[in-house]
């Protein structure tokens, strides 16, 4: 073990036998990148580093496309909706062409994600090949690119390798072959993918999990096989899950079900099972994901700008499903706007005030996002844990006069500006 190193906090949020509460005056010791002492009260030793304002642990983005932020502005242009957007999508994904480019922009990305506070990311990848479908030299030279900047940029990754087989789904026609604009996103099989996803040799800032792209673009036999990739290895699986009204009636067209049934269907649901977005579920659908301990990843900034509708998160928290946070498609790379988002778009549709606690909110932001992306021992300030700490100022003109208050005051008035110190594995 190396000598233990101090940090000491104004104030923190420390998670004890009573849940996670705001202490004064705490001193931890780290070692080895891991919470070795929790002490409440002490002043600061010489040797310590000195974290101002309110300390959280890490914060987690559940869900990231990283190349969806240079749509920001361009997106923005005249009106339309999901669909006339995934064109300029499509659009940018094509000039991205090379593993040096993919690089330099996710570096640029996850530099922006550390400043605003997030210490995890899960990358749901599927630029895999050339434009226009050729493998590289590498098949891994993309997310290998993607794995070397957000070590550069001091971060931890999930990289969710995303199977993405088919171009839509169609009542009358089925699975429809894939556009031009698509090709490059897709290995051609399950088997294909399987084996360049094997190949993957994560370094320790890393881990690999598995990702649907969605009931549209992956058929039932490949979600199972999908589905037992990723049982087999333990490792998280994600999916974009009703998005759009129009991707659950063409399952249901198609299938009889909604996402979510046919997932059930095929084995897919489980604990270790995150459904990304969850914007137009049913009853069922929810009392699955509940009954199967799946969770649900909210991207309320990317949701709204999209036009997608807001999610049932009320009455997905009411039923014990853990949620997490994700920024998607970057339209803001701001932790705190979209945990509050979740709770004041509610707010919007229920006219009542307080639909999920701050606490809630906090494990949205935090534990239940590594869980998610499969860090379980990271997002929460306790012996043994990985040791990341995010300081947030308590005195700028957002959150000023917050002391009396500090987690209310970081979750609704605290932006990544006010973010002062990120600490990583320790």
């Amino acid at each position: 073990m190396t000598k233990p190193a101090g940090y000491w906090c104004q104030y923190a949020l420390v998670a004890g036998e009573s849940g996670v509460t705001v202490e004064e005056r705490v001193r931890l010791g780290v070692a080895d990148g891991r919470f070795v002492s929790i002490d409440i009260g002490p002043g600061p030793a010489a040797s310590d580093v000195r974290l101002k304002g309110l300390v959280l642990p890490g914060l987690a983005n559940a869900h990231s496309h990283f190349f969806h932020r240079f749509l920001r502005g361009h997106s923005q242009i005249g009106s339309g909706s999901f669909w006339t957007w995934r064109d300029t999508m499509y659009a940018v994904a094509a000039q991205i062409t090379d593993p040096d480019l993919c690089h330099d922009l996710g570096l640029a990305v996850y530099g922006e994600m550390v400043r605003a506070g997030i210490t995890t990311v899960g990358e749901f990848h599927y630029l895999h090949h050339q434009p226009g479908g050729a493998p590289y030299a590498n098949p891994l030279a993309m997310p290998e690119a993607l794995l070397a900047a957000a070590e550069t940029a001091g971060l931890r990754i999930t990289m969710l390798d995303t199977l993405y087989l088919h171009g839509g789904l169609d009542a009358d026609h089925g699975y429809l072959p894939l556009s031009p604009e698509q090709r490059r996103f897709s290995d051609g099989s399950f088997d294909r993918w399987q084996e360049r996803v094997d190949a993957y040799d994560p370094p320790a800032h890393a881990k690999v999990g598995a990702a649907i792209h969605s009931v549209r673009a992956v058929d039932p036999d490949a979600i199972a096989a999908a589905a037992d990739w990723a049982r087999d290895r333990g490792a998280p699986l994600h999916v974009h899950v009703s998005e759009q009204p129009a991707e659950n009636e063409q399952c249901e067209q198609a299938h009889g079900v909604t996402p979510v049934g046919l997932l059930h269907r095929s084995g897919a649901l489980s604990p270790s099972m995150v459904a990304v977005h969850g914007t137009h579920l049913s009853d069922d659908d929810i009392d699955r994901l509940a009954s199967t301990g799946s969770g649900v990843c909210l991207c309320p900034t990317t949701e709204r700008d999209l036009a997608d509708g807001i999610g049932p998160s009320r009455d997905l928290a009411a039923q014990g499903v853990p949620l997490s946070l994700g920024s998607d498609s970057h339209a803001f790379i701001d932790p705190f706007e979209e945990a509050r988002a979740v709770e004041l778009n509610q707010r919007l549709m229920s006219n009542e005030r307080g639909v999920h606690t701050v606490d809630e909110l906090l494990a949205m932001a935090t534990v239940n996002g590594h869980r998610h992306l499969g860090w379980n021992d990271a997002g929460v300030i306790e012996l043994g844990a990985r040791a990341d700490l995010v300081a947030v100022r308590l005195d700028s003109v957002r959150t000023a006069a917050g002391l009396s208050r500090p987690l209310e005051t970081v979750l609704f008035a605290a932006s990544p500006a006010d973010v002062t110190d990120v600490i990583i594995d320790g």
